[in-house]
């Protein structure tokens, strides 16, 4: 489907957009590639980086300046586009917190600008990234994100005639990424403390190849409406800090505002829409009045799903799946920056 394609992605100077972009170029052949984002330094150090020279130079990466609260701007990038990758967003939590109306600006009416702009132009198909804060959210960010994701998926109900599908992919933390708990550690551990707020905290774990990999999965598999959740491993925060810094003195913090002890992902609500399958849960808005219920539990070119039982929900302290301290280990020195 991405052979071919011209292909823009919201947010493209991030870490995601820039190892999603690169993935597109090694595994396939994409008729172009626009990367739309605010930060014309990002985007400067993006077309002169080794990954993207090349492809800049033979006019297959275009870069606009342009934020996602600006429609008509965000239309005129869509001009020809078949697919979009939704990743913009404010998200840090404090910041979002401070700043509470610039992050219903950006995450919700930015989020219907692309939905609009999506429509408008003739897009086929748009993904949009979530975050596990977006499931029953204590946060202004968190809440902000599950306003989004309702609005992608409700866009499958007014699209009318437009051939288009909307869906959503939602993961954890991204392994390394900015402002997340390893990098602050690894800076911590030359003082030879490390903070840490509760040791009974818990987190889903994803790499950032892994997270690219849910949204091509998704691309080729979507029907419009379905939110993507990956299985994947949960981490103690204890652990993190046994892993990188054994030596070091563990100093408690307390839970700063807006945090969880536990992330969740499905909600035991969301679980009564959820079906199952290897390696992913599909949630849908209500399995009775989903049109393409049974496509999806018939797998497609996959093995069939399977609904879950009442009860079910998706949550990081009783995931069946921890990693090890040595686990830890090896991921941050062979996989993080994957």
């Amino acid at each position: 489907m991405l052979n071919g394609s011209t292909i823009l992605v919201t947010g493209g100077t991030g870490s995601f957009g820039k190892r999603f972009i690169k993935t597109v170029f090694q595994k396939f052949n994409p008729k172009k590639v626009i990367v739309y984002s605010r930060d014309e330094l990002k985007q400067f150090e993006m077309q002169n980086s080794s990954d993207f020279h090349t492809h800049d130079k033979e006019n297959r990466i275009r870069f606009f300046i342009g934020d996602v609260r600006d429609l008509s701007r965000l239309k005129l990038a869509m001009e020809n586009v078949d697919i979009v990758i939704h990743a913009a967003a404010l998200k840090q939590v404090p910041a979002c917190e401070y700043n509470p109306f610039e992050a219903v600006k950006t995450n919700i009416l930015g989020g219907q600008n692309v939905i609009d702009a999506s429509i408008a132009c003739g897009v086929k198909r748009v993904v949009a990234l979530s975050t596990d804060k977006a499931c029953a959210p204590i946060n202004l960010y968190g809440a902000t994100k599950l306003c989004s994701d309702k609005l992608f998926i409700a866009a499958n109900n007014y699209k009318g005639k437009h051939d288009i599908r909307f869906s959503v992919v939602r993961y954890g933390n991204v392994m390394g990424s900015r402002g997340s708990v390893i990098p602050f550690f690894l800076e911590k551990k030359e003082t030879g403390v490390l903070p840490i707020t509760d040791e009974r905290m818990t987190r889903f774990n994803i790499t950032l190849k892994e997270g690219v990999d849910l949204v091509l999965f998704a691309l080729e598999h979507m029907y419009g409406g379905e939110l993507f959740v990956p299985k994947i491993p949960s981490y103690n925060i204890l652990d993190v800090a046994k892993a990188i810094g054994p030596e070091c003195k563990i100093e408690k913090v307390g839970i700063r505002p807006g945090e969880k002890i536990h992330e969740e992902m499905i909600t035991k609500t969301d679980g009564l829409n959820t079906i199952e399958f290897d390696n992913h849960f599909v949630v849908l808005p209500t399995l009775d009045d989903y049109p393409n219920i049974d496509k999806i539990l018939a797998g497609g070119n996959r093995l069939p799903g399977k609904p879950r039982e009442f009860g079910f929900s998706y949550n990081s302290g009783s995931n069946d799946r921890f990693l090890s301290i040595e686990e830890i280990k090896d991921l941050i020195e062979h996989r993080m920056c994957e």
